[in-house]
């Protein structure tokens, strides 16, 4: 259902709507001095198959209009979380360029506007130190995501701009780079917003702009606005010019590594890595190739492997980070290189989906830090070079186990932490009666409790004297005493723990401990900064949910506690093996829990968001840590 109430004329319309349908005509409800419409509706679960809002999309496009339209404000507010937020950007497409962009700019923003046969264009630009290309277009605030005839009419516009200047001012040598359009879009992010009366659209998606007016006005207008500001510019002008340059030196250098390498490309056994233990199968269809981190695990899969379908390629050390180098660097090293000749697909202008020679290809890294930064960096050389394999789904992550679990005669691998605990839950709530609850709630119980348990464990490792915390977790109607009386109530807790409060200092904002512990000296702060950090509300809300269980059995009883009880108890007579490694794993071991089709949990990799998948790939693995 749908309410429409309109503020217009000194006047307040209404009119009701259900599954489109007009159930009122139009009718004066009362009078204003507003202007403008309000809309309220409830998602009809009859037409749409999720009927939840989703706050962060709601949230990023919110954003988007707002800096797509500079003069408006949108207010964002959830009632149901508090979440209260505003969106105004008077800079309108610079900002949005200034806030998106993750690397060092090397120019200036560069903005224009213009207006021709009904076509508003606006377009900001600039060039930062990556190695990339990243071009937001949207035609009357939608996102085209496909680009279409406004995107190609700024780079075209772009391209003649740039190829003119470097024609009247490069040097003689530099003239000799034959420069590509891919060249002068390296480092480039820009945004580009039509304005267009009844635009076409490619497909039912509107994810592309088909309207061919609207090129060569966004053209004419990029062509002119960019070459005035190289004149006006000349030292942002060269230095976008010398970018351009060096890409298109990068690409040469890069050209002639591949054509050193390209003999390596055929079928043939013989030509293809000394590393690579390939498969006996050419047919790509059922071929897989697994990525292994390090050589002994690279090993152990090669002798555990079924030898029809699946080849090993064991990698060494972690690989190039191609976030931070061009594509003549990163083909300079070994393993990389190794890679592209097992896929035989090619890279870059080069890349064929077609010659593919495995349909799967699966990383498989230890289950630590450095497996998943291994995991990360290969993830990030398919995405920025080998975006193909990913988008036909070829791209998978092995889930090798962390735990293996023996009791007597029964043997079971444990993906992590929170399997292992759930394993234990479930075999060791036998050993116990429990009144009033069945079986499957008390597992969906004791899961809870787990949770809880493990978000505290979390906290501890950012807040000191973690019984304080979940004190005041446990005990949330102390967050509304003034200082003075929730600083006494702490203190009487510390006593009961056997710690001696030192010092103490309480203002407006804190409650200020110094604390002598049996590990020495503790400091810690009662504020807001703990209040509302994300772990503190989080482990609030599960507390709350164990709470809602209001079980006899737990009266005066701690349940994390009990779950330990129930852990140990499911631990005796047990024997508990934590891999630290694949290289651990005997061939046999690595077969049945990683790599054969009727055991192993594989992940496949998928761009949902082409745009914020870059984004974290630069955050992640670029210059900037925040």
């Amino acid at each position: 259902s749908l309410q429409m109430t309109i503020y217009k004329h000194n006047q307040i319309y209404r009119q009701d709507f259900v599954q489109g349908i007009p159930q009122n005509a139009l009718e004066v409800i009362g009078e204003t001095k507003l202007n403008g419409t309000t809309i309220e509706f409830i998602p009809d679960d009859s037409i749409f198959e999720v009927v939840n809002f989703d706050k962060e999309i709601l949230k990023k496009r919110f954003k988007e209009l707002a800096y797509l339209n500079h003069q408006i404000t949108i207010h964002f507010k959830d009632e149901q979380s508090d979440f209260d937020e505003t969106y105004h950007f008077e800079g309108g497409l610079s900002q949005f360029i200034h806030d998106i962009n993750k690397k060092p700019f090397i120019s200036p923003i560069i903005d224009f506007e213009g207006r021709d046969e009904n076509v508003e264009v606006e377009v900001a630009l600039a060039y930062n130190e990556s190695f990339d290309e990243k071009v937001l277009s949207f035609v009357n605030n939608i996102h085209t995501t496909d680009g279409g005839t406004h995107e190609a009419g700024f780079r075209m516009g772009l391209t003649r701009a740039i190829t003119n200047y470097i024609e009247e001012n490069a040097n003689a040598r530099e003239k000799d780079s034959k420069i590509t359009g891919d060249d002068i879009r390296e480092g480039l992010l820009a945004i580009v917003s039509v304005k267009v009366i009844d635009p076409q659209f490619v497909g039912q998606t509107k994810s592309k702009l088909g309207s061919s007016f609207v090129r060569p006005i966004v053209q004419k207008l990029s062509f002119e606005k960019i070459s005035k500001f190289f004149e006006e510019n000349p030292n942002e002008a060269k230095a976008i010019m010398q970018k351009a340059l060096l890409a298109a030196r990068g690409r040469e250098a890069a050209k002639k590594a591949r054509e050193l390498t390209r003999k390596k490309e055929s079928f043939s056994v013989g030509t293809l890595p000394g590393k690579l233990a390939d498969c006996q199968s050419k047919d790509p269809s059922i071929s897989e190739l697994y990525l292994v981190e390090g050589d002994s695990a690279g090993g152990s899969a090669k002798q555990g492997r079924d030898r029809v379908y699946q080849a090993i390629l064991p990698l060494r050390g972690k690989i190039l980070n191609v976030e931070k180098s061009r594509l003549d660097k990163i083909l300079k090293s070994e393993e990389i290189k190794n890679l592209i000749t097992a896929l035989g697909c090619g890279i870059g202008e080069e890349f064929d989906i077609t010659k593919a020679r495995y349909n799967k290809v699966i990383i498989m890294t230890d289950a630590d830090v450095d497996g998943s930064h291994i995991q990360t960096l290969l993830m990030t050389f398919f995405f920025r070079y080998l975006k193909g394999i990913i988008e036909a789904g070829y791209l998978y992550i092995a889930q090798p186990p962390l735990y293996r679990f023996k009791k007597g005669k029964k043997e079971i691998y444990l993906k992590d932490e929170k399997a292992l605990s759930e394993y234990l839950i479930e075999n060791g709530i036998e050993n116990f009666e429990f009144q009033g609850i069945g079986t499957k709630e008390l597992m969906e119980f004791f899961k809870i409790v787990a949770h809880y348990r493990s978000t505290l464990q979390n906290l501890k490792k950012r807040f000191a004297l973690i019984e304080v915390v979940r004190f005041l977790i446990e005990n949330s109607d102390l967050l509304a005493l003034p200082n003075n009386a929730l600083c006494e109530t702490i203190k009487e807790r510390i006593a009961e723990l056997g710690f001696n409060i030192l010092n103490e200092k309480i203002d407006e904002e804190k409650v200020h401990l110094y604390v002598q512990t049996d590990s020495g000296l503790v400091d810690i702060k009662i504020d807001d900064e703990l209040f509302t950090h994300p772990l503190f509300e989080e482990a609030h809300f599960v507390f709350n949910k164990i709470k809602e269980f209001d079980l006899g059995f737990l009266e005066g009883k701690d349940a994390v506690s009990m779950l330990e009880s129930i852990e140990e108890s499911s631990k005796k007579g047990a024997y508990i093996q934590r891999y630290k490694g694949l290289g651990e794993m005997n061939p046999e071991q690595l077969w049945e829990t990683t790599m054969t089709p009727e055991n192993r949990r594989l992940i496949r990799v998928e761009i949902q968001d082409e745009t914020e998948a870059s984004d974290v790939f630069s955050l992640f693995m670029g210059d900037e840590v925040e």
